[in-house]
């Protein structure tokens, strides 16, 4: 497969991900425990939640940047 189709085809699932992990996100944070946790707590998970989305990509970037064959 051409890098070309490779990156919009990336570019398409890293957006559908994003957005049904945000949406997944939020609905955790709106859960009654976590609503109710110290600002500490919730600052730290928001930060975790932020970053996390980064590992389930990275594979699919390496997929979208490697050469053509």
């Amino acid at each position: 497969m051409r890098r070309r189709a490779r990156g919009f085809i990336g570019s398409v699932a890293t957006l559908v991900f994003v957005v049904v992990y945000a949406i997944g996100a939020m609905l955790v944070a709106q859960t009654g425990a976590f609503r109710d946790a110290p600002a500490l707590v919730q600052g730290a998970f928001y930060v975790a939640l932020g970053l996390a989305w980064i590992v389930p990509l990275m594979p699919l970037v390496s997929w979208m940047i490697a050469p053509d064959e």
